[in-house]
């Protein structure tokens, strides 16, 4: 048994005896490895095996693994087996360590700190992972496999370098020395599976009649902000809602690595590209967003805003686009209001401040609020319509908040229940204008307190 040298501190340890079977390769030896990938690569034909997809290739290796441990290997338990063949084979067809990681399903992120430290987060927790690279070299080869497949470079005179997992499509960042000064560093993130509002209103997300209002609001083509911070699940609640979008409009989504799954039957996804080697070749959400505007879509889904494309988008949904959506990094409805103007301003238009408000109050109808508690839980914390309109100063009247009680769980877990406020006016009458009367369910209807 691997002993571990680093402390957990605030971070969970993973339980071995807990894991799933997919993840049972970290507890192969690392020279009993090393020993049977050398006999490996003694047995197979590298011409024949690169003839063969992927699929093939794994069952190939695989299958002579399989034989060459019943042949060759030390006396092992199933499980031991089983381990020592997915290692062996993951490291000479995939990322190695990283391949178990990669396979659960309950891992979101993973970060690699240098070839000894490598955190997962795992149903909402960091913990630190009881797996590591062999050494640098190995972390480094790892490295070099991510991104030689997507025909980018990582050395010291370029030492960062986004990418993404061509098979699996998971993003991928990469930094490495002089810039990090422990090593080289990875991060990847895993797209989360797509959830329905149904699912997030049983896990507790939001409630059946935010849902509903929502819902409403998407249906009416409000333009609609999902606002949170670094995890906070915007792209998930983004993807549910799209499920309220009819299936007969044209939606064209935009992303700067495809995550969003649209159901609807007229969906065209586009995603930006990096330079390439030579610095060549860029193509930017922005481009796209100007790019999309002459697509004739009925509704524009933009995964993120994050620089001069927020004006284009302001810019969309002033302009008959209404109905579309997009997220930002924001920790708070107001935040996320200024926060858009900061972005629309980095656009080479040159215009004044009262003008870019102008746009941001015009455009956006709807924000919704997502918070990350203690304990890795997200949460709608609150939905608010913008009732300030054109140049005046930003306005906001809440629609949907999470009022917290006074009770904490076990895990420091937060309590409390979402209440519908009474809707302004001006949005009472769009929902009906365009048929969506929203009423709360009086069963589900908290009673207002004295």
């Amino acid at each position: 048994m691997r002993r571990n040298t680093f402390g957990a501190g605030s971070v969970r340890q993973s339980d071995p005896e807990s894991r799933p079977d997919n993840v049972l390769a970290e507890e192969a030896d690392d020279a009993l490895v090393a020993d049977f990938r050398e006999k490996l690569l003694d047995e197979i034909d590298l011409t024949e095996l690169s003839k063969l997809d992927l699929t093939q290739r794994r069952a190939r290796l695989e299958r002579v693994m399989t034989h060459l441990v019943a042949s060759k290997g030390p006396l092992l338990s199933s499980r031991e087996r089983t381990a020592l063949i997915r290692r062996v084979v993951a490291e000479a067809l995939g990322l190695g360590v990283l391949e178990p990681l990669l396979a659960d399903d309950a891992i979101t992120e993973i970060m690699v700190n240098g070839p000894d430290q490598i955190f997962v987060e795992r149903n909402g927790q960091v913990q630190l992972a009881n797996v590591r690279f062999v050494n640098n070299e190995q972390l480094l080869q790892t490295i070099d496999r991510i991104v030689s497949q997507v025909n980018r470079r990582v050395d010291e005179s370029s030492p960062m370098v986004d990418a993404r997992l061509p098979e699996r499509g998971e993003r991928v960042n990469v930094i490495l020395p002089p810039l990090s000064l422990d090593g080289p560093v990875v991060t990847i993130r895993k797209f989360p599976r797509a959830f329905t509002l149904e699912e997030l209103i049983g896990n507790g997300t939001l409630d059946a009649d935010t849902a509903r209002l929502l819902g409403a609001c998407v249906r009416a083509k409000l333009n609609i902000l999902v606002s949170g911070g670094t995890g906070s699940g915007k792209t998930t609640l983004l993807n549910s809602l799209s499920a309220f979008i009819p299936d007969r409009e044209r939606i064209v989504t935009i992303e700067d690595a495809a995550e969003l799954s649209l159901q609807q039957n007229h969906v065209i996804r586009l995603e930006s590209r990096p330079p390439n080697v030579e610095g060549k070749g860029q193509v930017t959400i922005r481009d796209l967003v100007r790019n999309s505007l002459r697509m004739r879509p009925d509704r524009i889904v933009v995964g993120e805003v994050r620089g001069g494309e927020t004006m284009d988008m302001l810019s969309a949904m002033n302009t008959g686009h209404e109905g579309s959506l997009t997220t930002i990094h924001a920790n708070s409805p107001i935040e996320a209001l200024s926060r858009a103007e900061t972005l629309a301003s980095m656009s080479d238009l040159e215009l004044p401040f009262a003008a870019v408000q102008e746009q941001v109050n015009n455009a956006i109808d709807i924000i919704v609020q997502l918070d990350r508690g203690p304990t890795g839980s997200r949460r709608v914390s609150e939905a608010v319509y913008v009732a300030s309109k054109g140049r005046e100063p930003y306005r906001l009247q809440p629609i949907s908040v999470f009022e917290l009680d006074d009770s904490v769980g076990p895990n420091g877990e937060l309590h409390g229940r979402h209440r519908i406020r009474a809707l302004p006016l001006a949005l009472a009458r769009r929902l009906r204008h365009t048929g969506e009367e929203f009423v709360v369910n009086p069963e589900a209807a908290p009673e207002e307190s004295a």
